[in-house]
């Protein structure tokens, strides 16, 4: 039988061959070596003769459990494997080390392999126990938490038998499930399916407890307890319970009680301000992902906690809802709660452009909610102000980029700025102001900003700036534009003293100011002897 052998010495494992003869320190430091003396094994009769009978078992399907060496008329009952040195002419072995074999592989001798020869076999590796790391509902809570949440379970269900009601549900919300107080009553109808009007204790374990929310985070917990159960987001409509039990249960916003309406519009005004800045993808879904990013949850604990409402700057601000719905409502001359171009256009002074007020109402930025052709409604214009007067956050940066960005390419270029800075610089002429000519605009703007390319502009390049809404100022909004040139000393040390706030909270509380004294002076025109009280008198 001719066999060739066209390995690559270098995968040769002479211990593997188990020649006894010669040392594998020798064999290992010369391949040639090894591989000639490999290919002078194959070529004794005897190996093969071992060679084509295990070949023969195998294509004839019989296991290859033999001990010993394959018997063969020449072979030799002393070794298993024919050697290539006559008897006794083998030089000795230096002693072998437990660790010695395959630089490659880790071996352990186990006896003789099944076929009989010296050949070590692997030793299978020990099993590793791996811990439950997957749990459908969540993992369950610890024992010692678990104990402790069920021995003030007790306590507040001590005496209550048959459960509690909503009203003695509220301090068991705050103090065991970390919640703010006005998610009492969505919890409570969360546990309670059908309706009873009590959550007894088991209920409430199984739901809390068992049903693991006890070690979930807060935003997963609201999050939870507010979506619909086939839904994958929130929606508006899933904010509206809280906020109402917010305005029926918080002292700051007591005063409102006798004026339902406005009640309404507050909780609207909330729940789009939470939108603008929670859901960036602008599709009206709040995924659990924006809501862990967001702050919303450290506003509601907040509001929870402040009982000046008005001190609970994120979202939940009086003072900011009556400031945008007035500006609305100075607008919307016909109070039909829509706005149209030439409404729009008077915001602020006049001191948009025509071109900047078509591109809003193109829906570029944002498709109206009003359904009616050519008019904006309440949720459209809160989102308008919200980017107007705080051109520095995100939502507003993007709301601006893609009304300046015409061709919608994701570049602002030269041309494109132009076109909207053409009617500011006709502006200035007509009131009589020298005029800023373009390339000396667009120098500055390159400083300000720092485009990685100067032709054009990225939203990273304007998100990356904090001179981005000065930017959009200069474009179209010429009164913002002249603040900035001649640069308000007092506005400067405001901005300095109070870095926290951003450019809607001063421009809120600037507003809200002027409102509030325009109101005293109407008060005092009408006759009216009583001081007007911000903290006490509804809006209207």
């Amino acid at each position: 039988m001719d066999m060739d052998y066209n390995g690559d010495s270098g995968f040769l494992d002479p211990e593997l061959l188990q020649l006894n003869e010669v040392s594998p320190l020798a064999i290992k430091s010369n391949p040639y070596v090894a591989e000639k003396l490999f290919e002078q094994w194959l070529s004794l009769p005897e190996s093969t003769l071992l060679v084509k009978s295990l070949f023969n078992n195998v294509k004839a399907g019989i296991p290859l459990n033999v001990s010993g060496s394959v018997s063969s008329p020449k072979a030799s009952s002393g070794s298993p494997v024919p050697s290539m040195f006559p008897a006794g002419s083998a030089p000795p072995l230096s002693p072998r080390s437990s660790s010695s074999g395959s630089p490659r592989i880790t071996k352990q001798r186990a006896g003789p392999s099944v076929l009989g020869s010296p050949l070590r076999v692997i030793s299978e590796p020990v099993k590793e126990l791996i811990p439950q790391f997957y749990f459908q509902n969540g993992r369950p809570p610890p024992n010692d938490l678990k104990e402790q949440c069920l021995f003030r379970c007790n306590q507040f269900f001590y005496g209550h038998a048959d459960g509690l009601q909503l009203h003695e549900f509220k301090p068991l919300t705050k103090e065991i499930c970390k919640l703010p107080s006005f998610f009492s009553t969505a919890l409570f109808k969360k546990i309670d399916v059908a309706g009873t009007g009590v959550v007894t204790r088991d209920a409430f374990v199984d739901y809390w407890v068992n049903g693991n929310m006890l070690i979930k985070d807060v935003a997963t917990q609201i999050y939870t307890i507010l979506k619909q159960p086939d839904l994958k987001y929130l929606t508006q409509e899933d904010l509206k319970p809280i906020l109402r039990e917010l305005l029926a249960t918080h002292p700051g916003l007591e005063f409102l009680q006798s004026t339902p309406e406005f009640q309404e519009r507050y909780a609207e005004t909330v729940i789009y301000r939470i939108f603008f800045y929670m859901n960036r993808t602008g599709d009206a879904r709040l995924t659990l992902r924006e809501l862990k990013r967001g702050n919303l949850i450290a506003a509601m604990q907040h509001a929870d906690e402040e009982e000046d409402i008005n001190k609970v700057l994120k979202y939940f601000s009086y003072e900011h809802f009556y400031v945008i719905y007035c500006k609305f409502w100075e607008l919307d001359t016909d109070h039909d709660f829509l706005i149209d171009k030439e409404n729009l256009i008077r915001y602020g002074n006049h001191a948009l452009t025509y071109r900047i007020v078509d591109r809003i109402f193109s829906q570029v930025p944002r498709k109206f909610t009003s359904n009616v052709d050519g008019k904006m409604g309440y949720e459209d214009f809160v989102y308008f102000i919200l980017s107007e007067e705080d051109k520095s956050s995100e939502p507003s940066l993007e709301y601006w980029f893609k009304c300046v960005d015409l061709d919608g390419n994701g570049v602002i270029t030269r041309n494109e700025m132009q076109f909207f800075y053409e009617e500011q610089l006709h502006r200035m002429e007509c009131m009589a102001q020298e005029p800023v000519l373009f390339e000396d605009i667009l120098c500055q703007i390159v400083d300000m900003i720092g485009p990685k390319d100067e032709g054009y502009f990225t939203l990273h390049d304007l998100k990356g700036s904090k001179l981005a809404g000065s930017v959009f100022n200069i474009l179209f909004n010429l009164n913002k534009f002249m603040a900035f040139e001649t640069r308000d000393p007092f506005l400067i040390r405001q901005e300095r003293e109070n870095p926290t706030l951003t450019e809607w909270d001063r421009f809120a509380h600037r507003e809200y100011i002027r409102l509030s004294m325009e109101e005293d002076a109407e008060d005092a025109s009408n006759g009216s002897a009583d001081v007007w009280d911000e903290s006490l008198e509804a809006p209207f």
